[in-house]
């Protein structure tokens, strides 16, 4: 298989080479050439997860990574999980459920793809007898996942950036107690789109480049997203019959896409619903047909608080029925004005595809105390935008699934302030306050940033 960028202006790659690189040259973003088929057998109730993400990677991958290379990916990400079903489907309500996706090693969604590409890239670096810098900036659980999968890497060097202050102490924990060669946290003096903004700089720096191969883990890669389909696959076969509604929290709108690539592969996948928190960029496009840039706003749901979503470049090259040209022209007029009007055929394509919900903070906390009373389930706030907004939809048409991303541990104060009492952590949660801390702060330019990794 291979792997073509949205923007149009950039060699056709395979698998290792796209993992690898991570953002096209062009400034695009790698897409499979031609979307494949998955394997019907895939459909099958109570088939296990690792046989699942066994299937998609091996479709994904090809002939592109050393032999076992995908067996030994999924192997050590089951090990790493906590629950036998890896993903287990919870149910809350008469057809509505909650996907729980956080049981691996920092108890947040993110390790579901993180530890299936740490594994692949070992592996392809491995076998080209090659090093890489990976860059990936975090609104929070990114980073702690990464840090966790790539720390200790003998031929990997982990940069994170993670906005300073708008992450929570325990996600910021998660990155920074880890003492390793390999790894460097740094603290930006801005939000998490300046974040991004300065990994995007630094895999276009010239002078670091020099220095060696570089690539990003964030959902820009599209490693992360296949390694997210899975689960998407594997929620619609357990629901056999009318396809599911998948209600995701979105930030940088990747697993919402994985979501609409497990559909385009035919798998059970209904109609997809984009929860978003007050940075409601995707809410503001869909609803009025301009995409613009605002002032990040600080949320309890912290993860999601992202104004500029990565992730809709894929969405608007499908939409536009793969025309690289119209994508490059609408994202290229982004960046230099921080806004752009679509037009009406995009526009209406583009709803076709996807739907989006806002959610207030006063929903948020609301939805904690509902999902308690009314459930007797312990949710994170990312969790509870989901969980409200789909409770909006009419569930008698057929199943909804809200995607639970992360332990409600990791955002104590959020849930004690809504509940009363503190959730229960889990173990991969304990002892992290009192260990010392790796970290730097820097302002939010490209010239700091170099500054501190020289």
């Amino acid at each position: 298989m291979k792997y073509i960028s949205t923007r149009g202006q950039a060699p056709t790659v395979d698998f290792a080479q796209a993992m690898l690189s991570g953002l096209a040259p062009d400034g695009g973003l790698y897409v499979p050439e031609t979307w494949p088929v998955a394997d019907a057998g895939m459909a099958r109730p109570g088939i296990p997860y690792a046989t699942v993400a066994r299937s998609v990677l091996t479709t994904f991958a090809g002939a592109s990574l050393p032999a076992g290379a995908v067996d030994a990916a999924v192997a050590r990400l089951v090990e790493r999980f906590h629950h036998e079903a890896v993903t287990p489907l919870v149910q809350l309500d008469a057809n509505l459920w909650l996907l729980e996706l956080f049981h691996g090693p920092t108890a947040a969604f993110k390790d579901l793809a993180m530890q299936l590409a740490a594994s692949l890239m070992d592996a392809a670096l491995a076998g080209a007898g090659d090093r890489l810098t990976l860059v990936t900036a975090t609104s929070g659980d990114t980073g702690a996942a990464a840090v966790r999968a790539f720390a200790g890497a003998n031929r990997i060097r982990l940069i994170v950036l993670h906005p300073e202050g708008r992450v929570s102490p325990v996600q910021r924990l998660q990155m920074t107690t880890v003492e390793a060669d390999n790894i460097t946290n740094l603290a930006v003096r801005g939000d998490f789109d300046d974040c991004q903004r300065l990994v995007k700089g630094l895999l276009a720096d010239a002078a670091l480049r020099a220095q060696g191969p570089l690539s990003s883990v964030n959902s820009i890669n599209w490693a992360r997203l296949a390694g997210q389909i899975p689960y998407y696959v594997t929620a619609g076969a357990a629901l056999a019959g009318p396809a599911p509604r998948f209600v995701v929290p979105t930030g940088n709108f990747g697993d919402a896409f994985a979501g609409w690539a497990a559909r385009r592969m035919g798998a059970n996948v209904g109609g997809l619903v984009a929860a978003v928190n007050s940075n409601d960029a995707l809410a503001r496009v869909l609803a009025d047909g301009v995409y613009s840039r605002r002032t990040t706003v600080e949320t309890h749901s912290v993860s999601m608080d992202v104004q500029a979503p990565s992730n809709f470049e894929r969405l608007v090259f499908e939409a536009t029925g793969r025309d690289a040209d119209r994508t490059r022209a609408v994202f290229e007029t982004f960046a230099r004005e921080g806004t752009v009007t679509l037009d009406d055929d995009l526009l209406t394509k583009l709803r076709a595809e996807v739907s989006a919900e806002t959610v207030s903070e006063a929903e948020t906390r609301a939805e904690i105390t509902h999902a308690w009373s009314a459930y007797g389930q312990v949710i994170c706030p990312h969790t509870a935008v989901a969980v409200a907004a789909a409770r909006r939809l009419d569930t008698s048409a057929g199943p909804v699934v809200a995607l639970s991303t992360a332990h409600p541990a990791k955002f104590p104060d959020v849930v004690t302030g809504a509940l009363g009492f503190e959730p229960q952590r889990p173990s991969v949660l304990e002892g992290l306050e009192g260990r010392p801390e790796y970290c730097r702060t820097v302002e939010p330019t490209l010239a700091a940033v170099r500054a501190a990794l020289d």
